[in-house]
């Protein structure tokens, strides 16, 4: 089969190779799947930099969620039968940017009908991420305000998405003009380009001077810091990454003076600890796709003949939305 594999590490466009390789053979509770959707995703660049907490030995393939069609089904495995329809976190080191790959069926959840393979394939991680971080860890409410950077990218847009289905209302903060439109069309009450404005009084002034009751943080540095002066009291900061490069290191002075809570979310610590519950957060993610609620953005499917380069743009941060191999493209 063919997949693109890391020898070494660096930027994506530079280490990415796309081989011939033997195919992967599903071990004992594991689900062979040919790959019909890849997004791609922020841990698939740190990957490739050698820069994410799981680094797995050289060579490996990257992908690290997708939908596929089982193909076969390790020893062990129940519940499942080849032509399934399935969607999940691949076992790396066999990934997602492949023509197969390997799924846990502990982890592995039917796709739904109602969603096309690539937005299948981009519904786990970033929606999973979503929920739990908004409703379990800062428990958003109905009517409270909830603050979304980079709320064009595929964990933003996530974001916003589930806020609105939430009762809340959104205000997303993007870089660039043609991401606002991208924000707005995702149903944000209000998007602010920060290329443009300071987001700190605007959200502000559509709060009335309150802030915002929940801010959505993947970026981390500056980002992180100027959200601490538009949060409201008892408000949540809830810290989902560091895409823009730099941890920050918060004053925990101006949390006690403020009143405010700063929370971490490790999602995949939820896959380990608790599976049930990724469960049935899967269960409701399924019912808000059904009702028309939540639908991952879709900017290009490619091939994998060019997926290296969307990756590459991933990593750039000029993309929106999610970038997905898709195996009909091509």
């Amino acid at each position: 089969m063919k997949a693109w594999r890391l020898s070494e590490n660096g930027e994506p466009q530079d280490v990415l190779r796309l081989d011939e390789v033997a195919d992967p053979v599903p071990g004992e509770g594991q689900l062979l799947v040919r790959v019909r959707a890849t997004p791609v995703n922020f841990p698939d660049v740190l990957l490739c930099r050698g820069e994410y907490q799981v680094r797995p030995p050289l060579p490996f393939t990257p992908g690290v969620e997708l939908c596929g069609e089982v193909v076969q089904a390790g020893a062990g495995v129940s519940g499942f039968a080849p032509g399934d329809r399935v969607l999940g976190s691949a076992v790396l080191p066999d990934g997602g940017f492949a023509e197969l790959a390997l799924l846990d069926a502990a982890r592995a959840f039917p796709a739904p009908d109602s969603l096309s393979d690539a937005e299948a394939g981009a519904l786990f991680i970033g929606y999973q991420t979503g929920h739990f971080g908004l409703h379990r860890r800062a428990g958003l409410r109905a009517g409270e305000t909830l603050l979304v950077h980079a709320a064009a990218g595929g964990v933003g847009s996530a974001a916003v998405q589930l806020g609105k289905a939430a009762g809340a209302k959104v205000i997303g903060v993007v870089g660039g003009p043609e991401k606002v439109a991208v924000a707005e069309e995702l149903g944000a009450d209000l998007v602010v380009d920060r290329r443009a404005e300071d987001f700190v009084p605007v959200v502000k002034e559509f709060t009335g001077g309150r802030g915002a009751d929940v801010v959505y943080d993947p970026v981390g540095g500056e980002t992180y810091a100027r959200s601490t002066k538009c949060v409201a009291f008892e408000g949540r900061i809830l810290v989902i990454g560091f895409a823009g490069g730099t941890i920050p290191t918060p004053g925990l002075n101006h949390a006690l003076i403020k009143n405010y809570s700063i929370v971490g979310l490790h999602w995949g610590l939820y896959t380990e600890r608790n599976p049930a519950l990724v469960a049935e957060v899967h269960r409701d993610l399924l019912r808000l796709a059904d009702d028309g609620l939540i639908r991952p953005l879709i900017s290009e499917r490619l091939p994998l003949e060019r997926l290296a380069d969307g990756v590459r743009r991933v990593g750039a941060g000029s993309t929106v939305g999610r970038v997905v191999y898709d195996a009909s493209e091509g």
